[in-house]
């Protein structure tokens, strides 16, 4: 599971305002050239497996969209009849309320996809999809993506299991959001993400990603506040370092020790 970029200073606001909205649409949605398309499915690990003329036959039918950060791609209720592959740059999949409030479900990047849920079932998009960075996708029709699982068990089957890890971690958040304080939450995030895509060196993480602290509060259902005064006090303990956005874990084995609670 994939699970964002900003100075810690300038934090954003978690609201979507009417003008974010406003903003939904691509910027451009262009044929993409064979090679370019062959190059991303390769990067999909549910087309893994494919033969070269399978391959081509299903890059035949994508289609490039570009989209600047901040700008929505769906949002929760419209009809879903695309499945998106990340070709470059970050989306994020949030839940929203009524009041603009956001819990960060998942931070996707390249080789990731989203809107496989709508696709399977009929039923209109769950959550709210949002460009993290400027990034390009690929856009897979409906037919075209349930005609390929129709001739390809194997890759249905993957998808099943990327959706139930999915529904894994949505379960997650919704029991330590209702049974672990804060600082738990936030030590086990970091450890999360220090797996996903650190640099490890010795007892020493670099998470990579330039993750802010707003995309923290979201990803553990959050205040920012709340995260900055847990990431001073692990910063005074010496157990992480926080520079420029870049979040460094000092001592990977105390912060399992937080994550305990």
């Amino acid at each position: 599971m994939a699970y964002a970029a900003s100075d810690a200073s300038c934090e954003a606001s978690t609201e979507i305002s009417s003008q974010s909205i406003h903003l939904q649409g691509k910027l451009s949605a262009v044929a993409i050239q064979p090679a370019d398309a062959l190059a991303a499915l390769r990067r999909v690990d549910l087309f893994a497996g494919l033969s070269e003329p399978e391959l081509n036959a299903l890059a035949g039918t994508l289609h490039s969209e570009r989209y600047d950060a901040g700008q929505v791609i769906f949002l929760r209720g419209d009809p879903g009849s695309s499945l998106y592959l990340v070709r470059s740059g970050r989306v994020r999949v949030v839940l929203t309320s009524p009041a603009g409030k956001e819990v960060l479900l998942n931070l996707l990047g390249p080789g990731d996809f989203v809107g496989d849920l709508a696709l399977l079932d009929g039923e209109p998009r769950s959550a709210d999809v949002l460009a993290h960075d400027d990034c390009e996708l690929l856009s897979l029709q409906r037919e075209d993506f349930m005609a390929f699982l129709d001739t390809h068990p194997k890759a249905a089957k993957h998808l099943l299991a990327v959706m139930s890890q999915r529904l894994r971690h949505n379960a997650d958040l919704i029991e330590e959001v209702a049974f672990l304080d804060i600082g738990t939450r936030l030590a086990r995030l970091l450890l999360g993400l220090a797996a996903e895509r650190g640099e490890p060196a010795g007892n020493r993480v670099t998470i990579e990603g330039n993750l802010s602290q707003t995309d923290l509060a979201n990803m553990i259902s959050a205040t920012r506040e709340s995260v900055n005064k847990w990431l001073a006090a692990y910063r005074r303990k010496g157990i992480l370092d926080w520079r420029q956005g870049q979040l460094v874990i000092l001592q990977l084995d105390r912060l399992r020790g937080q994550a305990e609670g």
